[in-house]
């Protein structure tokens, strides 16, 4: 079908530089007729079309929604300042990318909620669409706004904006959220009728069906449901066999290079390994592995269908996979023959093997990252980590003997009972592992080695066992930073570090309440959008607008969270008990370690999400 294009959209295509982020029409999108579909949903991703197009989720999302011939799935990006400027020069609404229409026009606007620092552009899409940012003053002629994804976990800051959110897995609740709006569009019901319905979906959440206290001191004193359709506790929505969930095989293929511009699998889905940090590593567990057939076959499709030459086997976890190596073989034959190379993005230090390197680097070599998140072992005990230097030491030496000369790695700075010590520590690693190079006698002739540091600053995040510590203050990590740069003395190593002051806005949002719904929207009208980027991030203005509003930032990013308190995330289950973020909170101030789920079952509460064990310890395989 061929595109029309509005003329003041095509004036501002001419004025911005990369047009191809606006025009839709790329090989894979999906055309209907609008006359013969009776619900509309547009996915939004709020940040640009390169980091969007990269995410796996929409992905699934989209191919799944649109195999319902009377539902539309469209795409909607935020676009970057040029556009932006241009569009409300204009008076350009924010539109979705295959029919160009505004998305007032659709019945289900939904956000994807990756990552706290794109709040105040979910504001900016809706205000440039013309819908009223808050949800009180939403009625029945307005979309329907939702959201889902990983921040919904605790997206309390945002939760007067939003209609309805989704805890857990959308293949599970979006077909049925649609299917229910889209009945509803029938029968003519109310808003809050239709807000009735979607709370009892499992994983549903409706924000304005709770009442939230306050003590004095400003901690939560209650968080009580208004109406009798909602949950004391919401639950999230599990997908128990993934298995029984189709693969995507047609992608839309990005006009801009998309950030992973590549062919993507899910292999797996949560994670065993525990680490205390890793706010994904709790969300989403159990870990559910997918068949090494039914993936090998997927992979084969999707790459046909799109023309990919490179695939990624993608999960927080890959090598964890208990059929890794049977996939790789079943691979092998059409990926040599059609030049298609293999990437394993999440690779564990404990489990690289040789036969690892020489199953992924048949078509050609990628870059090799590990994370050993902490620079001493008594560290890596605390935030469970689960490996030793010899382990570090083993992997490396594999891939110098492999022909690697690069290695980055990657460590957080920040983490509970972190002293300077461990910041030494990560560089004497790295300079450990530049002499492992020099002194391998396997090493490629006549090539130095590089390692390259890339420190990230550590953020306490919600239904983690670090969800209670408080963040280091932006000097204290600044002073770290400055004592890593110190103590590296070589020119083979390479420092890159975050930038602590978007780190300590992303924990106010992690940790946040809905009061601060107002100083979000305060800031953005202030300009603050796109603060996940360095360019754009206004640190002085969000700190004037805290000012403003007599909030305490430390309240949310730097107090301890006491082990018994009530937290704004308390009626959002995501299967872990609370009592087992308690354990393992204070089996980390005691450097103590758990063993990986696989290995040995702890007790966190996930297995009742399944109805039975998560593992069968006897064959030490996925459920």
């Amino acid at each position: 079908m061929k595109q029309v294009f509005d003329p003041k959209l095509k004036e501002a295509l001419a004025r911005v530089q990369k047009p191809g982020r606006y025009t839709g029409g790329e090989p894979g999108c999906i055309i209907k007729n609008k006359e013969d579909v009776d619900l509309r949903f547009a996915f939004c991703f709020p940040d640009t079309y390169e980091v969007g197009m990269s995410f796996l989720g929409m992905k699934i999302l989209y191919e799944l929604l649109n195999e319902r011939p009377n539902w539309w799935c469209e795409r909607a990006f935020m676009p970057w300042l040029d556009m932006k400027q241009e569009m409300e020069r204009l008076h350009i609404p924010t539109y979705a990318l295959e029919s160009k229409d505004p998305l007032t026009a659709f019945d289900i606007v939904g956000f994807t909620l990756q990552y706290e620092l794109s709040y105040t552009n979910i504001l900016a899409m809706l205000d440039l669409a013309g819908i009223p940012l808050y949800s009180k003053d939403r009625d029945e002629s307005w979309p329907l706004v939702v959201a889902g994804g990983p921040c919904v976990c605790n997206a309390e800051p945002i939760a007067d904006f939003i209609d309805m959110m989704m805890l857990g897995e959308g293949e599970l609740q979006l077909p049925e959220v649609c299917a229910t709006v889209e009945q509803a569009k029938k029968e003519g019901i109310s808003k809050k009728e239709l807000l009735r319905r979607l709370a009892k979906i499992e994983g549903c959440y409706v924000p304005s069906f709770y009442d939230v206290s306050y003590k004095e001191d400003g901690r939560i004193q209650a968080i009580t449901p208004n109406e009798d359709c909602a949950p004391a506790v919401i639950h999230k929505a599990i997908i128990k066999d993934m298995n029984t969930q189709k693969l995507p095989t047609n992608f839309v293929v990005p006009m801009v290079g998309a950030v992973h511009d590549r062919a993507q699998i899910e292999v797996l889905r949560g994670c065993v390994r525990g680490c205390r940090f890793c706010q994904a590593g709790f969300i989403y567990r159990p870990m559910r592995q997918r068949d090494a057939q039914l993936l090998n076959r997927a992979a084969q499709d999707l790459c046909a269908n799109t023309g990919y030459e490179e695939i990624s086997l993608t999960s927080l976890s890959t090598s964890d996979h208990s059929q890794l190596e049977t996939l790789l073989d079943d691979m092998a034959p059409w990926t040599e023959k059609e030049h298609v190379s293999i990437s394993l993005p999440s690779l564990r230090i404990d489990n690289f093997t040789e036969s690892l390197i020489e199953k992924t680097t048949k078509v050609r070599k990628s870059g090799l990252t590990f994370a050993p998140e902490a620079g001493t072992q008594r560290l890596r005990d605390v935030i469970n980590k689960n490996i030793t230097w010899d382990e570090i030491e083993k992997t490396c030496t594999l891939a110098f003997n492999a022909g690697y000369t690069s290695v980055k790695l990657y460590f957080m700075m920040g983490l509970p009972t972190e002293t300077l010590e461990d910041i030494e520590g990560i560089a004497k690693t790295a300079q450990q592992i530049v002499e492992l190079y020099y002194a391998n006698p396997n090493k490629p002739k006549g090539r130095g080695a590089q390692v390259t540091i890339s420190c990230a600053c550590f953020v306490p995040k919600p239904h983690t066992p670090f969800q209670f510590v408080p963040q280091d203050t932006e000097q204290m990590l600044r002073e770290k930073q400055q004592h890593l740069l110190h103590s590296v003395h070589s020119k083979k190593i390479h420092v890159n570090y975050h930038d602590s002051k978007t780190s300590f806005l992303e924990a106010v949002f992690a940790k946040g309440d809905r009061r601060l719904a107002p100083v979000i929207e305060a800031a953005y009208r202030k300009g603050c959008f796109f603060d996940g980027w360095d360019e754009c991030f206004q640190y002085d203005t969000w700190l004037e607008t805290f000012r403003e509003f007599n909030m305490d930032t430390a309240f949310y990013a730097n107090r301890f969270i006491e082990l018994d308190e009530l937290t704004p995330w308390s009626h959002l289950d995501y299967g872990v008990s609370h009592e087992f973020l308690v354990r393992e909170y204070k089996k980390a101030t005691m450097a103590q370690t758990t063993q990986p789920c696989n290995r040995v079952c702890s007790a966190c509460g996930a297995n009742k999400l399944l109805g039975g064990a998560c593992f069968d310890y006897s064959k030490d395989l996925v459920h």
